[in-house]
């Protein structure tokens, strides 16, 4: 029986929680518990967790010495994007909100949930998953398949 469950919307605190561990993680700070827009994501966020054939997918592993908390979590949403050699459907998975608590580390179970994200997205036909990766995980990805590609990426904030 595989450690690794479809999130739920009661687990919408659980992850946005282990989204923090993962935002921090990446930009060096530790808010060490929840800011002001979690209250506000947590309606849409629970909304999207009740959507089971939706384009979002989060997959999750409960804390095996906490009750009720989250050891792992990993999130992804299924694409469009007009078709291209290679993938002429135009199904794109991208991979986002990568976290394991601090205390349930080096375990498996980020390769486990990722392992169950990856088969979500080729049940619904994605011949491509991007994501992008910090220093700390590319060697998971890596091991994954996942390759480095130049990326011209931009961003504009509105």
């Amino acid at each position: 029986m595989s450690l690794v469950r479809r999130a739920r919307p009661e687990d919408a605190g659980e992850v946005l929680r282990l989204r923090q561990v993962m935002i921090d993680s990446v930009s060096g700070a530790d808010r060490g518990g929840p800011t002001a827009w979690h209250a506000d994501s947590l309606p849409a966020l629970r909304g999207r967790l009740a959507e089971p054939d939706g384009g979002f997918a989060a997959f999750v592993v409960d804390h095996p010495d906490r009750p009720g908390a989250l050891a792992a979590l990993v999130c992804g949403t299924l694409e469009y994007r007009i078709g291209q050699s290679g993938n002429p459907e135009g199904r794109v998975g991208y991979v986002f909100s990568v976290a394991t608590d601090p205390d349930a580390r080096r375990r498996g179970y980020a390769r486990a949930c990722m392992a169950e994200l990856l088969e979500w997205f080729r049940e619904r036909g994605a011949r491509r998953v991007d994501l992008h990766a910090s220093a700390e995980g590319e060697s998971l990805y890596a091991s994954l398949g996942f390759v480095r590609k130049p990326d011209p990426s931009m961003r504009l904030v509105l």
